[in-house]
């Protein structure tokens, strides 16, 4: 067997990492943004790949996509307008999009190229989400978004790059964003965002959940395996009324029941299990984690 590619490695932290065998170079610059790389892997295929984080892989990005928007999605009783901040690959437009009841899907994207890069790249990531006469592009911060917003929203996805040091997405994971995007959701809406892994940044998701706590009346996390993250991945959300726990045992028969069909990943035992966490994580969630906070932000190892 020939080893004769070359090897991309993804830092976890500053003592591990996960490396992937690139067949090819697709795709590679520099934006105004951000380092934009798609790649042709050995094990995963087409890769997204921004700041040299992986975002997104053709084999498994499903897994996270579902993770991510559904639970919010089947709890509210009827998602009519929902706000996705970042996602710019298309993946969460597009599960948002398998709810019928959706009327109107606002994606804010600081990066346009993101887009562009992913359509010419990696089309089936968005099968077709952006062409969706529902679907409406925003290009630009998705704080200063909501700053201004007007309008208000059923449910509010977070798709955001990960909180790292030095990064733009340090105050897009504080108290003061949590409690804006909370203003612009309806009485009974939703909040859903990425929280980074549980096991690398354990401490950074434990402190997202008690800073989305501390926006929200009720709140909740879980996490789900993702095989080209190297990690389980944590996800959070913040709610006026809708439970994505009170979903266990019911979620098929709920998501049937709203029109949802093509799933990939999630049933009835992989949605009970996304709630399943770990002794040990639950005691550091206890112990671990502040409030972040525009002054005092939190970030990921690396």
């Amino acid at each position: 067997m020939s080893l004769a590619w070359k090897w991309f490695i993804e830092y976890q932290t500053h003592g591990s990492a996960h490396m992937h065998g690139i067949r090819r170079t697709l795709h590679s610059e520099r934006s105004e943004f951000q380092e934009i790389d798609v790649v042709e892997s050995e094990d995963y295929g087409r890769m997204l790949i921004l700041d040299g984080k992986v975002q997104s892989t053709v084999r498994d990005e499903y897994i996270y996509h579902e993770s991510l928007v559904h639970p919010a999605m089947v709890a509210h009783a009827s998602p009519k307008e929902v706000l996705i901040l970042g996602g710019g690959e298309g993946g969460t437009l597009r599960e948002v999009l398998r709810h019928p009841s959706v009327e109107r899907a606002v994606m804010v994207d600081i990066d346009r190229r993101v887009v562009e890069v992913s359509k010419e790249h990696m089309p089936e990531l968005s099968g077709g989400a952006f062409e969706d006469p529902r679907a409406e592009l925003v290009f630009g911060d998705g704080r200063r978004y909501i700053e201004g917003c007007k309008d208000i929203f059923d449910v509010a996805i977070v798709d955001l790059t990960d909180p790292l040091e030095g990064g733009p997405g340090a105050r897009l994971y504080t108290k003061e964003f949590y409690s804006l995007l909370s203003g612009i959701l309806k009485e009974d809406g939703i909040m859903v965002t990425q929280a980074t892994s549980t096991y690398y940044s354990d401490y950074c998701f434990a402190t997202i959940l008690k800073t989305v706590g501390s926006a929200f009346q009720l709140t909740g996390g879980y996490h789900v395996w993702v095989p080209s993250y190297d990690s389980t991945w944590g996800i959070v959300y913040g709610s006026k009324g809708p439970d994505p726990c009170g979903l266990i045992g019911k979620f098929e028969g709920a998501a049937a029941g709203k029109g949802v069909k093509g799933l990939r990943y999630l049933d009835e035992k992989t949605y009970q299990a996304l709630f399943a966490l770990p002794k040990d994580l639950v005691e550091k969630i206890r112990k671990w984690g502040l409030v972040a906070t525009d002054e005092k932000p939190t970030f990921m190892p690396v």
